[in-house]
C-alpha cells in the first residue's frame, strides 16, 4: 500500500452570519497560501441557509460563478428527509486529516462547527467548543476576563426581559452619557452603535436586538486607540508584536463598512510603536486572556488604550479574519511568519491537540453488571 505523503485539509467557508462573503475572501487567501505538495485540500461551502455543498459545487463559487445560482443547483440533489442532509456532502471527502473552519461569526465561532468535528473524531483548526462559545458570546468573555482581574470595559446586560428597566438616564447613572450598544454574539461591529442620547440609545438598542436576545451596553473609553495582538499557539502560546487601527475622525468607530466593503480611509500600523511598558502590559493582558478562555490555535485580540495610556481588552476573535487587509496574517508576517509557514503551524497545532486530547480516558463503569463493575480498571495513559 502506497504510503501517504500529503495531508488531507477539509477548508470550510461561508456561513450563515453577516459575515459570509468575509469567510469566502479568507478561504481564498488561505487555500492560496497553502502548499499543494503538502496539502490535498478540499473545499466545502456552507450556503447562507446552512447547506455544505460538495468540493466541485464549492470550487465552482470559489472560481467566481454566482453563489446562489450553483446553491440553488445543488440542493435539488439533497434528500432534506435526511437528518444528516445539511452535512452530507461531507461525507464525499474521504480520510480528510484535518479542518480547517474560516466560518467567522454564527456556526463558526460559536462552537458550532467546533462540536461536528468533535462528533466526528477529526483534527481541526482553532479552539474548541467551550473556549469558542466562551469567546464568541461577550458577555461570557468579560465575566472570565474580570474573574481573573483582566482588564476591560465596564457594562450592563440588556435584554427582554429587563429592557424596561434600563433606559438611557439609568444607564447614563451608571455608565456616563456616551455609550456603546453591541450584540452579545455578532463579529465585524454588525449592529453596534455609539449613543450619545435618549433617542439614540433607544434606536441603537432596537437595532442590536435585530441581532440578538442579549445586548451589551458599554462605557465609552476617551479618545481610544485601538490596537491589536496575534496569539498563536496551544498550552504554550506566542505572541506577534503589535499593530494599530488609525479610523478617519470622521468615522465613530472601527464599523463593518470600513473593515470590509471601503476601507480606503483606514490605516494600519503594522508593527505600531508603544512605550515599552505600555507593549509589555497588552502581550501580557493577551497571553492571560488566551489562557484565561482556553483558547488554542489562534486568536486575535483587540484593545482599546485611553489618552492616558490605560489598555482594555475589548473583544477575542477564535477565528479572525484572512483577507487581504486583516491584521492576524499581518502582524505574524511583521512578526516573522510567512502567510504559508502560518497556516503549517496551524495545521500542526490542530494535530498536535488533536493527540493531546486523545491522552484523556473516557472510560466508564458498566452499572447493568455488578461483577464487572466490581473488577472494572480505568484506562492507564
Amino acid at each position: 500500500m502506497e504510503k501517504k505523503t500529503k495531508l488531507h485539509v477539509g477548508l470550510l467557508f461561508g456561513g450563515n452570519s453577516s459575515e459570509h462573503d468575509v469567510s469566502k475572501r479568507s478561504a481564498h487567501n488561505i487555500y492560496d497560501a497553502m502548499d499543494k505538495s503538502h496539502y490535498d485540500v478540499s473545499l466545502f461551502l456552507l450556503t447562507r441557509s446552512g447547506f455544505v455543498l460538495s468540493d466541485a459545487a464549492s470550487r465552482r463559487v470559489f472560481d467566481g460563478e454566482d453563489e446562489a445560482t450553483v446553491a440553488a443547483e445543488e440542493l435539488t440533489k439533497v434528500d432534506s428527509s435526511n437528518p444528516l442532509a445539511p452535512i452530507w456532502n461531507l461525507s464525499q471527502a474521504k480520510d480528510i486529516d484535518v479542518f480547517f473552519p474560516i466560518i467567522h461569526g454564527n456556526l463558526g465561532e460559536d462552537g458550532t462547527i467546533q462540536g461536528l468535528f468533535r462528533l466526528l473524531k477529526k483534527p481541526f483548526v482553532g479552539s474548541g467548543v467551550l473556549a469558542s462559545a466562551t469567546s464568541f458570546d461577550k458577555d461570557l468573555t468579560k465575566q472570565v476576563l474580570t474573574t481573573h482581574g483582566i482588564r476591560n470595559t465596564k457594562y450592563v446586560v440588556i435584554t427582554p426581559e429587563n429592557r424596561n428597566e434600563n433606559d438611557y438616564e439609568t444607564i447614563k447613572a451608571k455608565l456616563g452619557a456616551n455609550v456603546f450598544i453591541k450584540p452579545a454574539n455578532q463579529g465585524s461591529s454588525v449592529g453596534i452603535h455609539k449613543a450619545t442620547n435618549a433617542t439614540e440609545y433607544d434606536e441603537g438598542i432596537a437595532d442590536a436586538f435585530r441581532y440578538d436576545f442579549k445586548v451589551l451596553v458599554e462605557e465609552t473609553i476617551a479618545g481610544p486607540e485601538e490596537v491589536e495582538i496575534s496569539i498563536l499557539g496551544n498550552e504554550k502560546p506566542q505572541a506577534s508584536r503589535l499593530g494599530a487601527i488609525r479610523v478617519p475622525e470622521s468615522d465613530v468607530f472601527y464599523d463593518y463598512n470600513n473593515k470590509f466593503v471601503d476601507a480606503s480611509g483606514v490605516t494600519f500600523e503594522v508593527p505600531v510603536d508603544l512605550p515599552a511598558d505600555l507593549t509589555t502590559e497588552i502581550t501580557t493582558m493577551g497571553l492571560r486572556t488566551y489562557a484565561a478562555l482556553g483558547l488554542k490555535g489562534m486568536a486575535r485580540i483587540d484593545y482599546l488604550v485611553s489618552k492616558d495610556g490605560v489598555p482594555y481588552v475589548g473583544e477575542v476573535n477564535t477565528l479572525p479574519g484572512f483577507t487581504n487587509i486583516s491584521l492576524y496574517p499581518q502582524l505574524w508576517q511583521a512578526s516573522g511568519i510567512s502567510y504559508a509557514d502560518l497556516i503549517d503551524r496551524l495545521i500542526q497545532l490542530a494535530l498536535d491537540e488533536f493527540d493531546y486530547q486523545d491522552e484523556l480516558a473516557y472510560d466508564f463503569i458498566p452499572l447493568d453488571n455488578a461483577s464487572a463493575a466490581s473488577t472494572y480498571k480505568p484506562k492507564s495513559k
